[in-house]
């Protein structure tokens, strides 16, 4: 870790808690800053906020008084999933005060390469990929994982060495509190709408996104989708080397998918169909991390054992049991339309027993029409199952179900199944209706298929 100086004796506040906001205090009160933690859960219910007071770092929780920022605060930390419209934030702005979130502290002192992987969707199985590629041959140091795949950025950016690499998942959220932030090698894995509810426009999502290469030079390379012609347009606008990858073209520049091979330039790496996770999404996947693996200087042999050998990771159309002969796969990280239309690609729908439903963000549902057609039977929860229903009905299912919840809607699809069916939870909607995270969502639901057991 780079022992930078500063923050010494500045005083920085560090607005909400939950992992990156605890890593990021610890951090700071590290290097040397006078920390204010504030955090919205009560004290006696917010075990991080009283570990850190027994690092005598100040915290003031359940609530976040204005008059706080009467204390000449020379920066704020904030959470990535507080708005830029709370007050607090708003009177920060009005105030000049500088407002980062935990990732570029992590940039600040990280000693090694960061490649920065962003995108509406394939974030996760994209950068377990590359951290698997550049893991399988390597001699010295390690590639970590980091930021929104669950790995605090600046907690592995405090024990990473130069010897290492950051692998690190951004969000929009996060990418919108950098300032000097600069990845080595930078992923957009696609574009879509997303996260209006925060971000209020597409233009100021896209945006966000796009910030992942503001400070990019002729040395760094950016991985673009090529498929998009949005980010065709946008890849003129960067001072990066740009690196496309396509399943619908030949690119002697990028990555691609030929004849049912995965190429580099004009190299063949391996046959799409060694891949150890199904689906067209995550050929897509594939290839962006190829891309980044062989500019890490991965050889072929050492990507083809790595992804033919890569199961998926959690909450990502995971296996989870077979029962009666009916199998039963955890999607909870599809909270999104687009995400869960992937997912649908990969099964047969006259066998498939669909759950959905979560947060209601004001969007309608018409695009899954087509995804929908066939389905044998659907079950609703939420926020937006009334929503998800009518989208149905204009499918032509037959069988729509409303219920509670994701543990509720596992034994009404269970009954609706027979030998055969898959059983898929790929909500559609973010969980936090319902569910603090997508991650208990999916955890809730695993648990009662295990249940169906007894």
């Amino acid at each position: 870790m780079k022992q930078i100086k500063q923050y010494e004796n500045e005083r920085v506040l560090v607005l909400g808690l939950a992992k990156s906001g605890f890593s990021a205090a610890k951090l700071l009160n590290d290097l040397g800053a006078l920390v204010t933690v504030n955090d919205g859960k009560p004290f006696e219910e917010n075990p991080e906020a009283q570990d850190l007071l027994e690092q005598g770092i100040r915290v003031i929780t359940g609530h976040h008084p204005i008059e706080l920022l009467d204390e000449d605060f020379a920066l704020m930390v904030k959470n990535p999933g507080i708005p830029y419209d709370n007050p607090l934030v708003a009177k920060a702005e009005e105030l000049h005060i500088p407002i980062l979130t935990e990732v570029e502290l992590a940039y600040q002192v990280a000693e090694c390469p960061i490649i920065g992987i962003t995108g509406t969707n394939g974030k996760t199985t994209t950068t377990t990929m590359i951290g698997l590629l550049l893991n399988q041959e390597r001699t010295k140091g390690k590639a970590y994982l980091a930021g929104n795949i669950g790995f605090p950025a600046s907690e592995v950016a405090a024990k990473a060495t130069a010897e290492d690499d950051i692998v690190m998942e951004l969000s929009s959220f996060q990418l919108m509190g950098i300032d000097g932030f600069k990845p080595e090698i930078a992923v957009i894995t696609n574009m879509y709408e997303a996260h209006l509810d925060y971000h209020k426009t597409r233009e100021n999502y896209v945006a966000a996104k796009w910030a992942i290469q503001e400070n990019m030079t002729s040395d760094d390379y950016v991985v673009l989708n090529w498929n998009s012609e949005e980010l065709q347009e946008m890849s003129k606008q960067t001072s990066a080397q740009v690196v496309p990858s396509s399943t619908k073209e030949k690119l002697v520049n990028g990555a691609y998918l030929l004849d049912g091979g995965l190429y580099y330039k004009e190299e063949k790496i391996m046959d799409a169909a060694e891949l150890g996770v199904p689906g067209a999404h995550n050929i897509e996947n594939a290839l962006a991390a190829i891309a980044v693996a062989k500019l890490k200087g991965v050889s072929n042999e050492g990507i083809r054992t790595a992804l033919s050998t890569f199961h998926g990771v959690p909450h990502r159309t995971q296996y989870v049991d077979t029962i009666n002969g009916r199998k039963f796969y955890n999607d909870s990280k599809a909270t999104n339309s687009l995400a869960t239309e992937m997912a649908l690609s990969g099964f047969a729908n006259e066998q498939l027993i669909l759950l959905a439903g979560g947060l209601d963000r004001g969007n309608g549902f018409d695009e899954l029409i087509p995804a929908f057609k066939g389905i044998k039977a659907i079950i609703l929860f939420g926020e937006t199952k009334d929503k998800l229903a009518e989208t149905a009905k204009k499918a032509g299912i037959s069988t729509i179900i409303m219920t509670s919840n994701v543990e509720t809607a596992v034994p009404l699809a269970y009954e609706q199944s027979e030998v055969g069916d898959s059983i898929l939870l790929s909500p559609a909607n973010a969980s936090w209706d319902q569910y603090p995270n997508f991650e208990i969502r999916g955890d809730k639901f695993m648990h009662a298929v295990k249940q169906l057991e007894k």
